[in-house]
């Protein structure tokens, strides 16, 4: 077929053609937006998941969906190498502006930029150009502190407005432990004061024993949303319905290797529905085309996805992630991993907290140790 009219997209964030099977999530994040901008409570939004099932397309959406109804957004992703007040501040100084942008300045909201000024100098923030002056507003250089103050201000901001504000973190996961636990106590504050100010977050399935660890409340303060493979229903959804558009069909053996080989992932299914264009010279996509184009489509994961990922672990990090691999994709156990190893348990702790940090791997109970990228255990296991 024409690769001029590809319809499918294995990007990273990339928004699929057909984003489908996330309807209900969608839903209760909306529902959410609408009830705080009619001033009824609601919980903030954490979307638990591994790599590759559609957290940031979902957070992008959701971010959509509160522009659609004159919600005031702050988006962006966390970074291990910098801190809170340095991701937040120009976030929030773009989000102040926005409830500036219609009317004069308010109390509130002059008193938001106020307190921004404060946070950056004492957090010594800056970025582009722009340097923040002196701020009449108090602040005390303790993050949690100031934090809290801030958010409590630009809530009441939004609230002089009318509106909504919605901060909303990709890769929370990243974010250093004084930071998310700031955070979770000034989301805290704001859900007390019933002030309209949303956070919606975004990160790897251990996010909300994170969350748990630095604050006991966060399990009541979030709603937390598993993000998994999608079903056999909404998987042929995702692959048909944009082929449709272009006038190319699948036959149901063609499908049926693809959603085996994908697992229902959305990020596999972008990559292999836009192998088999490639592959395909007419319609319909066969069992050939798609035996074919998982061939290509399996290299090109090796050499890049999959590859990129191995790479940023160490030596004794790769050897830990090989023993994970010779149990498959289900979890391994910590004791058993250790024992490939030929080390202790306790000798093997140190590499296994490393390549959790380093967001390959995720605890899904006690004892038990996962990849979060799925198929990885398969890439090893053809590259030993």
């Amino acid at each position: 077929m024409n690769p001029v009219n590809n319809p499918y997209t294995p990007g990273a964030g990339v928004p699929p053609p057909e984003l489908a099977g996330r309807e209900t999530i969608l839903i209760h994040a909306e529902n959410a937006i609408m009830r705080t901008k009619n001033r009824k409570a609601a919980k903030s939004l954490i979307l638990l998941g591994l790599r590759g099932v559609g957290k940031t397309v979902l957070l992008n959406r959701i971010d959509q969906i509160a522009e659609t109804v004159d919600c005031r957004t702050a988006i962006f992703e966390a970074d291990p190498e910098r801190t809170l007040p340095e991701l937040l501040t120009p976030q929030l100084h773009r989000l102040l502006l926005q409830l500036d942008r219609r009317k004069r300045v308010s109390g509130e909201v002059r008193k938001a930029f106020g307190l921004l000024r404060g946070f950056a100098n004492a957090f010594k923030v800056k970025f582009g150009d722009f340097e923040f002056g002196l701020s009449n507003e108090m602040v005390t250089g303790d993050l949690t502190i100031d934090l809290t103050d801030l958010m409590v201000a630009i809530g009441e901001a939004a609230k002089s407005r009318n509106t909504v504000a919605a901060i909303m973190i990709d890769e929370v996961q990243y974010l250093t432990g004084s930071g998310f636990g700031a955070l979770i106590v000034a989301l805290h504050k704001i859900s007390q004061r019933q002030l309209p100010l949303l956070f919606f977050g975004a990160g790897l399935p251990q996010l909300a024993k994170l969350a748990g660890d630095a604050k006991t409340y966060a399990e009541r303060l979030f709603d937390y949303l598993s993000i998994d493979r999608l079903d056999n229903e909404s998987a042929r959804v995702a692959l048909i319905e944009p082929a449709k558009r272009e006038s190319v069909t699948y036959g149901d053996d063609a499908l049926e290797i693809i959603l085996r080989e994908t697992d229902g992932y959305p990020f596999f299914l972008q990559v292999w529905g836009s192998h088999i264009w490639e592959i395909a010279s007419t319609s319909p996509i066969t069992a050939k085309h798609a035996k074919d184009a998982t061939k290509t489509a399996v290299q090109a994961l090796d050499k890049g996805f999959f590859r990129i990922r191995l790479d940023r672990l160490t030596y004794r990090q790769q050897e830990y992630a090989r023993a994970m691999a010779s149990f498959g994709s289900s979890p391994a156990a910590s004791t058993a991993v250790a024992k490939i190893l030929g080390i202790t348990v306790k000798q093997a702790a140190p590499i296994r907290d490393e390549v959790i940090k380093k967001g390959m791997a995720y605890s899904p109970r006690r004892g038990l140790v996962a990849f979060t990228v799925p198929k990885f255990d398969e890439f090893i296991k053809r590259n030993e």
